[in-house]
């Protein structure tokens, strides 16, 4: 397992590029909510801690993991002064083959959003077997996904506004 011996939610702000005036967007699933909530309050403490202002921080909800890809896209369109969006989710196994099939679009639609558009979208979705095993990346034993994503949302920023020069 990927993620057994390491607790995502250790970083540190010595080495991170100064986020105090980044604005960043979360779009968040309520689709497995118990555990999207948990990824989403460990990027805002993250990004708070690091330096971010509250009001930076655009917040939207979606239904589910599939609807991230058009959430993200508005949100970049509809509000392009944003350094970084988070895309939050959660895909649990289940008997029938639905899994397969919104892991593999969500994956494909946020790389195409990072394709295609100027703001990068951070990848912050579970697809883990169990529920257990998303709850131990959201805040459980594995430590927050949300915290890693808010940290890689911190350091696309500051790519994207290195590279505008």
């Amino acid at each position: 397992m990927a993620t057994e011996n390491k607790n995502l939610s250790q970083y540190d702000k010595s080495i991170l590029p100064d986020a105090s005036g980044f604005k960043i967007g979360i779009v968040v699933s309520e689709w497995n909510e118990q555990v999207t909530g948990g990824l989403h309050q460990g990027a805002v403490d993250a990004l708070l801690d690091c330096g971010v202002l509250k009001e930076h921080l655009l917040e939207w909800q979606v239904p589910g993991s599939f609807e991230l890809i058009y959430g993200c896209k508005r949100m970049s369109t509809t509000h392009a002064y944003l350094d970084a969006i988070i895309a939050i989710g959660c895909v649990i196994q289940g008997e029938t083959k639905h899994f397969d099939f919104v892991c593999e679009g969500v994956t494909q639609g946020i790389k195409d959003l990072n394709m295609q558009g100027d703001i990068p979208v951070i990848f912050c979705v579970l697809t883990d077997n169990t529920l257990q095993q998303s709850l131990d990346r959201s805040g459980g034993k594995h430590g927050n996904k949300g915290v890693e994503a808010a940290i890689a949302a911190i350091k696309m920023a500051e790519i994207r506004r290195l590279s505008a020069f």
